[in-house]
């Protein structure tokens, strides 16, 4: 859609020409120009040629493109400096890359995420160049959407999709220019809607890059903007229409549940509670896909018992740990999720994951304050517990495609190795298997790895610091190949047998893991079969087992650090770099984990 306004555009003022100030102008349209109204208009001078004028807008323009700047950073070039005045770049964000962001968005992250209404994100979309607030939105959308895996630079003419590590850094290329722009002017005292979603995009950014400080600053600063706008209040969303209405509420319950599970990861504080009514369906007749919220409301709901009082004794501010509450907790979680999931399969993936990891925090908790015992009737308060969920998540997991689980980010992968590490706890107090032809914790564990070393093409730190794990915990039974943990897990062949070759029966039993070539099914049923493999029994009389324990149980030393890779204490390591699994290029913020 065109739309007139009244002054020149840039492009016409450089030249000295008339504009006829439609959107974009027919100067620029036949010149093949990016028609925007970024400049701030100067005194009249001498004119140039205007030949020699369109030469330099191009050149200018083809170096501020995404491309041409993403080429310039993987090369070591510099690029030409942005603009004093903090304008957005012009060429940076082009109408091509808005419209293919926005499609995968709704394609792919709106479950999760329904947080945008489509047919009026366009809509400001076509005038993001006359709104700072719109273009920021836009910028971080897009940024978000190009570190996710399927994602290309779109209308690259460069070629860059096949070079490693050129979509990390288009997304840290529009992450810089929503920041520079942000600036330009102050959305911390008059607050949007899109300025709560801006702040939650570059929050998913850093998070996907593994920059957890600069994560936690944006996501605290989302919650503090929704608390700025009162969206804590039931009252307050009477005052805008449904649409607006709907996708506030939505973003409340979104950055409710995301504050909580990074609560969990990080150790961090809570700041919202559930003061409000949840979503339904019927809030925004609109919406077309209204019906994926089922799988998003269940997510809320998993998440909604871990409350202050949770947090508290995690965070170790609280010391009254009753093991009657953290049983009631586990059932709590082990019916909150139906057999049957009325849900997309990318929501399904994320919430059985999601389901499995809560019930292995409020395990680790469980040890951490001695509430665990060998022979308790109910199985969530044993010390063989994390068997168990392995088991149901290894089932889970072979059902989805590797897309409906990679969508999810590195999220789901750290919860994945959060799961498998206390695997390797436990794997310490159990004898070898009697039957070798009974699956049991270590061929879970095999599936561990080889689900670490797929998704996303094995580009995370998660696998070598899960093989440093099992060397520490584990040494006898680890193939001498993998003591020295590779530096690039990609390329490690992720169907070798850890347990292979030490003689004892049932230890080499090959993976049951389907390698996710087959078609996953959508909220499918999950068929789960009593594992054999350990008896309480079998743990009495063994000669480390009082150790092990005092050891899984024991706090951690020092504070809770954010540089630590695992989220308690059961499975706290030393920081480890793997420089290998960033040789796509220098540049100083992606270079290393914080």
């Amino acid at each position: 859609m065109s739309t007139s306004v009244k002054r020149a555009c840039d492009a016409c003022h450089r030249r000295k020409v008339k504009c006829d100030g439609i959107n974009p102008c027919r100067n620029c349209s036949s010149a093949q120009l990016s028609c925007t109204y970024h400049a701030i208009p100067q005194k009249k001078g001498p004119k140039g040629s205007r030949a020699k004028v369109i030469s330099e807008l191009r050149e200018t323009q083809r170096q501020t493109t995404l491309s041409s700047k993403v080429a310039n950073r993987l090369n070591g070039v510099n690029s030409p400096p942005c603009s004093p005045t903090l304008a957005p770049t012009p060429g940076l964000l082009t109408s091509d890359m808005i419209k293919e962001c926005i499609e995968f968005f709704f394609a792919n992250m709106y479950p999760t995420l329904p947080i945008l209404h489509r047919g009026r994100l366009e809509q400001q979309a076509m005038y993001a160049d006359q709104n700072t607030d719109t273009y920021c939105l836009l910028t971080s959308l897009c940024a978000f959407m190009m570190i996710q895996p399927g994602m290309g630079i779109p209308g690259d003419p460069l070629g860059l999709d096949s070079l490693p590590g050129a979509n990390l850094v288009s997304g840290n290329l529009l992450m810089e220019e929503t920041l520079r722009v942000r600036k330009s002017y102050d959305h911390l005292e008059s607050p949007t809607l899109n300025s709560m979603v801006t702040s939650f995009f570059l929050f998913g950014c850093y998070f996907g890059l593994e920059l957890h400080n600069k994560a936690w600053f944006h996501l605290r600063e989302a919650t503090t903007l929704a608390h700025i706008l009162g969206l804590q209040k039931e009252e307050t969303y009477l005052q805008f229409d449904p649409i607006e209405s709907s996708r506030r509420r939505r973003l409340y319950w979104l950055l409710f549940v995301t504050e909580r599970a990074y609560a969990l990861q990080r150790h961090r504080p809570l700041s919202l509670q559930a003061t409000i009514s949840l979503p339904t369906q019927n809030d925004d007749p609109s919406d077309t896909q209204a019906h994926t919220l089922n799988g998003f409301l269940h997510l809320v709901n998993l998440f909604r018992p871990f409350d202050e009082a949770f947090v508290a004794l995690w965070n170790k501010t609280r010391n009254d740990c009753n093991p009657a509450y953290l049983a009631a907790l586990q059932k709590q979680l082990t019916d909150a999720l139906p057999t049957y999931l009325n849900s997309t399969e990318n929501q399904t993936a994320d919430l059985r994951t999601s389901q499995q990891w809560l019930r292995t925090m409020v395990w680790q908790l469980s040890i951490q304050n001695g509430c665990l015992s060998s022979n308790n009737d109910d199985p969530s308060m044993t010390f063989q517990y994390p068997v168990e969920i392995a088991r149901d998540l290894v089932s889970m997991t072979s059902q989805f495609t590797q897309s409906s689980m990679e969508v999810h980010g590195i999220g789901l992968i750290e919860k994945l190795f959060d799961v498998a590490c206390s695997l390797t706890d436990v794997l310490s107090l159990l004898p070898p298997n009697p039957d070798p032809f009974q699956l049991g914790p270590r061929d879970y564990l095999h599936d561990f790895m080889t689900l670490l070393s797929v998704l996303r093409n094995g580009d995370n730190r998660f696998l070598p610091l899960l093989l440093a794990k099992i060397n520490d915990v584990l040494p006898r039974l680890v193939n001498p190949m993998l003591q020295s943990v590779p530096d690039t897990p990609a390329n490690m062949c992720a169907d070798v047998d850890i347990f292979d070759g030490f003689g004892n029966a049932g230890i080499g039993v090959a993976s049951n893991f389907p390698g996710y070539n087959g078609n996953g099914t959508s909220g499918g049923e999950f068929k789960m079969e009593p594992d054999s493999d350990f008896n309480a029994n079998n743990l009495q009389g063994m000669p480390a087992y009082d150790k092990r324990i005092e050891e899984l149980g024991s706090p951690p030393n020092g504070d809770n650090s954010d540089n630590s890779p695992f989220t308690s204490p059961a499975i706290m390591q030393s920081p480890m770099e793997f420089p290998g699994l960033n040789d796509y290029g220098g540049f100083p913020d992606l270079s290393s984990p914080p």
